[in-house]
């Protein structure tokens, strides 16, 4: 027997559900909440359903709840990326956009490609992402204040209160930092691997709990090549016949956050690190750009951080070595 599928189209207030039954698809919207939760599982129970695989797009905050209440309840839920569903509704040539047909689309899409299952994350590791895309955000504001500082603003009580809240968002990011810091040191696991990333040359402390805070459960990565995937960092050809041969470039479909994080630690280990240096050393040589050897660098940096973190042993520059020179 088929077992039944859920199209979640998710939005901040309200989400589309399409229930796909062997060729049977059923409708409904409700609310974004724990009531719309209650009412969801009660439509499922009309419909004589008692487990169905449930998927919707990764769209922020917005559908965790959700995600997790389905986990609970013992039915089956994937989280895929918004660009495999735009893939493929592109490739099914639709032409309509609304609500409920993206609802639909997504039921379709997981009735024909079983997408992987998820599971929610710890609540450490869920708590530490929330700092550190916090700090991001209050990273990003402190910025903006300080540009307007310096464009030639002359009103005096603009500029005061612009500095106000310099000092104060300052004093925000000082405490986000040592939250993350608190959080890291008082969870033993999240300890252990933030000490196992810090012992790669160009990864700091701060580097490694926002490292960890977007990799989450690097249990979840069947392999270094997943993980760089997951990041966006893997290399895209375009080749097309003789004729077509454009340069190749990383693909950023997948996490900007990470690929934000490891573009500054990519650019510390083509100096310090005793593998990343030589690599991209190597390839400049062969004549890539030097923005094409940091795109490298940081591909080169998440196969080391998958395998430290796999492993549980720290950095060892002479690993390769000890390997070739083991009987």
């Amino acid at each position: 027997m088929i077992q039944p599928v859920l199209g979640i189209d998710i939005s901040k207030t309200t989400f589309d559900a399409a229930l796909q039954i062997s060729d049977k698809t059923t409708h409904r919207k409700f609310e974004n909440n724990e009531e719309g939760f209650k009412q969801l599982s009660i439509w499922l129970q009309k419909n004589k359903v008692k487990t169905v695989h449930a998927c919707m797009e990764a769209t922020g905050q917005y559908g965790e709840c959700l995600a997790e209440d389905l986990y609970q309840k013992g039915h089956g839920v994937s989280v895929v990326n918004p660009a495999r569903i735009k893939a493929y509704a592109s490739s099914k040539l639709r032409r309509n956009k609304t609500d409920k047909a993206d609802a639909e689309l997504i039921a379709d899409y997981c009735q024909r490609e079983k997408p992987a299952l998820w599971s929610p994350p710890e609540a450490s590791f869920r708590d530490l992402q929330a700092l550190e895309r916090h700090l991001e955000d209050l990273q990003s504001m402190l910025q903006q204040e300080r540009n307007r500082l310096k464009s030639g603003m002359r009103t005096q009580l603009v500029i005061e209160h612009l500095q106000s809240h310099e000092k104060y968002l300052e004093a925000q990011i000082a405490d986000t930092k040592q939250a993350m810091q608190d959080l890291i040191n008082t969870n033993a696991r999240l300890k252990q691997q933030r000490d196992l990333l810090v012992s790669i040359p160009g990864i700091g402390e701060l580097t490694a709990a926002k490292i960890l805070g977007e990799i989450r459960d690097v249990r979840q990565f069947e392999s270094a090549r997943q993980l760089a995937a997951y990041a966006g960092v893997t290399p895209s050809h375009f080749v097309s016949g003789t004729s077509v041969h454009k340069k190749s470039r990383i693909s950023k479909t997948g996490n900007t956050n990470i690929r934000r994080v490891l573009y500054m630690s990519a650019i510390s280990a083509k100096h310090c690190n005793q593998i990343v240096a030589p690599f991209c050393s190597r390839l400049l040589k062969n004549g890539l750009t030097p923005m094409q050897t940091v795109c490298a660098a940081m591909h080169k940096l998440l196969h080391l951080i998958f395998g430290i973190l796999k492993s549980g042993k720290p950095f060892d520059p002479n690993f390769l070595l000890n390997q070739c020179l083991t009987p």
